[in-house]
């Protein structure tokens, strides 16, 4: 297997204005993906994704804010060093009434992971996009429908 990205794309009748404001801002984050999110969307800007009480916290830092059509930052960083680190990057394009999301998280071979925990990591990863993507779909689509 190659481990080289994790691609995923669906649409949701929701703006990219919208969604770029539920892939972008901490509280919105906390609602689809994580238990807690402290950042600003700014690049250069470090912050933390956090699940469990505090059990994980991660390390985050903004790479690029192109409201409303790219949102990407720098996560799992090795040892503290941000340049080796995943990036997940969120492309917005509209379409119809609503917008395609892109998903793509690449990386994983750079980490320097030995073979038996970058197939782990990767399979980890792909489970966990597999199970948010649709999330943050549904979650931005609740936004708009809301009374």
């Amino acid at each position: 297997m190659e481990y080289g990205s994790i691609e995923r794309e669906i649409h949701v009748d929701a703006s990219p204005e919208v969604v770029f404001e539920v892939v972008s801002r901490p509280e919105h984050i906390s609602q689809w993906w994580t238990d807690d999110a402290d950042f600003e969307a700014a690049p250069g800007a470090v912050g933390e994704f956090v699940w469990g009480d505090r059990a994980v916290v991660s390390p985050m830092t903004v790479v690029q804010v192109e409201p409303p059509r790219l949102f990407s930052f720098r996560w799992c960083y090795s040892d503290g060093k941000v340049a080796e680190s995943l990036l997940v990057t969120f492309e917005l394009t509209p379409s119809g009434t609503g917008t395609r999301i892109r998903l793509t998280e690449t990386g994983f071979r750079e980490m320097g992971w030995e073979a038996a925990k970058l197939a782990q990591m990767y399979r980890e990863h792909v489970e966990g996009w597999d199970t948010f993507v649709p999330r943050l779909g549904a979650y931005a689509a609740r936004l708009v429908s809301a009374p």
